[in-house]
């Protein structure tokens, strides 16, 4: 395997896939096999500033950059040979947000992530005005928000694109997007794959009443389909990805993508009936639709797989955060008591503890929110832990139901999809950290969403390995497959991975957890409401 992974390195022919997460820009470079074989990362952390979450363009660019030079450094260390040709390119970055320029490049606004939910009035306006759930979090929300709030940047916009697109645009010289990032810029039509022509149309008369000259279409990048040539690395974006001057420029790319489009691939969930969990610092489903949902739901957003099929989504802004601050709080006791115990042996240890408590928590119930949830109407976040007296207040209790409010807001989307709208799946798949601890993770989902949970060893590999798989399908996939045949054929070859099915008891638990979660709602509306 080492001689072979270095040759490959050696000829040029190792893929690379990059992602911006939320806390770590990560690297994964495979060989022709679709193996990893090396990887490198970057930790990092959005800012909230003037009531805005947001990372700044030195984060952006300081952050490729050592995620990259670590990536180095595992190859060197691991092969002894240094990274000089690349065989292909991919760059996916967490979902949509806002990053406006002019005509000359410069940005106008801070980068706003898709963590902001100030711009509930720009939605609710559009939702109404397509007759379709535009998210808060959406590129087209945050423009018009923009425009309402008399921003005076707005008349300057020659270019929006989000945090994948404007990555590939700087090291490539184009201005594209993969179809699944472009469709939360603003919605894609299935039939044309590109920007709904009659949702443009509304916006540029929009555009028109509030003065503003451009056109929407003259400002959004061009979409893309995943196995379509994106461009090539330009001599200046290989100065700017590896300032060592090592790297060499002209390797192709393939559309960006963002972290949803990733984690369909990752998962082999690109084909209809097929979906995904992604649970990390943020959760969201991604379920494969045959055909539109009968009405539009505020909760529900329609994007699309890399390659254009309808994808029915449930975005959660918070899920594990929580979960992780209350678990370094145990390693804290730990310490305390002086003793030093390993994170993964701590997380394992109350994770599987936690399936000992009761199937409903014992009544206890937990709210995750650092930021705000769209999806049960909460404009900021307030962390907060409630209980009454009567309730069954122990370890394994108070763990399960952490690990419940983790995915509480995501079973609230998915009852819509398969109790109202009977969408049939045949296969969820799960991937992020809160799957790491075997076992655990998988069996409170299933009993969420009353489904078989299956996740393959691959997925922990995560985003960045899903991206580099899309930029190995643009360059070897001679035989002209679909991305899904691609994927089921060439890179998985029909592992669907370990499947746990949901326990009766458990999905009775969690409805009745969901119940009391629903009813406390009030109390989590006035901690917001009154700053506490």
């Amino acid at each position: 395997m080492s001689e072979k992974a270095k040759q490959t390195i050696e000829e040029g022919k190792a893929i690379l896939g990059i992602e911006f997460g939320s806390t770590r820009i990560k690297a994964v470079l495979i060989d022709e096999d679709n193996n990893p074989i090396a990887q490198g990362s970057h930790e990092w952390e959005n800012r909230f500033v003037n009531n805005l979450w947001t990372y700044s363009l030195e984060d952006i660019w300081h952050g490729i950059q050592d995620c990259y030079a670590s990536l180095k450094k595992d190859v060197n260390e691991k092969y002894g040979v240094d990274i000089k040709k690349l065989g292909a390119v991919g760059i996916s970055a967490m979902m949509h947000g806002y990053m406006p320029f002019d005509k000359n490049g410069k940005m106008l606004a801070e980068f706003r992530t898709w963590r902001n939910t100030n711009t509930g009035e720009a939605a609710a306006i559009l939702s109404k005005l397509f007759n379709y759930n535009i998210p808060l979090r959406w590129s087209i929300s945050h423009l018009y928000q923009a425009i309402l709030n008399n921003e005076p940047h707005v008349k300057d916009v020659a270019f929006l694109t989000t945090l994948a697109g404007y990555a590939h645009w700087q090291l490539t010289g184009k201005k594209v997007i993969g179809i699944g990032d472009g469709s939360g810029m603003i919605p894609v039509s299935p039939v044309t794959k590109n920007y709904d022509s009659a949702m443009v149309e509304k916006f540029d008369a929009v555009l028109k009443e509030k003065g503003l000259a451009y056109k929407l279409e003259d400002i959004l990048p061009k979409i893309l389909l995943a196995g379509e040539d994106a461009g090539k690395l330009t001599e200046e974006g290989a100065k700017i990805l590896d300032p060592s001057g090592e790297l060499e420029a002209g390797i192709p790319f393939c559309p960006p993508e963002g972290d949803a489009g990733t984690g369909m691939v990752a998962t082999n969930a690109v084909k209809p009936r097929t979906g995904n969990v992604s649970a990390g610092t943020s959760s969201f489903s991604m379920i494969v639709v045959e055909k539109e949902l009968s009405k539009p739901y505020e909760i529900i957003d329609m994007v699309t797989t890399p390659d254009g099929s309808l994808v029915a989504m449930v975005h959660c802004n918070n899920c594990t955060s929580d979960l992780n601050a209350w678990v370094g709080i145990f390693r804290e006791y730990t310490q305390l008591m002086g003793y030093e115990a390993d994170m993964n042996e701590i997380y394992g240890k109350l994770y599987n503890h936690a399936l000992k408590g009761d199937p409903d928590c014992g009544g206890l119930i937990s709210y995750n929110y650092f930021s705000g949830e769209p999806i049960t109407g909460m404009n900021e976040g307030r962390p907060l832990f409630v209980r009454s007296v009567n309730n069954n207040f122990t370890l394994a209790n108070f763990i399960r139901t952490n690990l419940n409010s983790a995915v509480a807001c995501l079973k609230i989307g998915n009852d819509i999809l398969f109790d109202e709208e009977k969408i049939k799946v045949d296969r969820i798949t799960g991937h992020g950290g809160f799957f790491k601890t075997k076992g655990v993770g998988q069996r409170i989902l299933a009993a969420a969403l009353n489904s078989p949970i299956s996740v393959m060893e691959t997925a922990g590999e995560g985003g960045a390995w899903g991206m580099a798989l899309l930029a190995g399908y643009l360059i070897k996939n001679t035989e002209k497959l679909s991305l899904a045949d691609y994927l089921e054929n060439k890179v998985f070859a029909g592992n669907t991975g370990t499947s746990i099915d949901p326990l009766p008891e458990d999905v009775a638990g969690f409805n009745a957890y969901i119940l009391e979660y629903k009813a406390c709602l009030p109390v989590e509306e006035s901690a917001v409401a009154n700053k506490k």
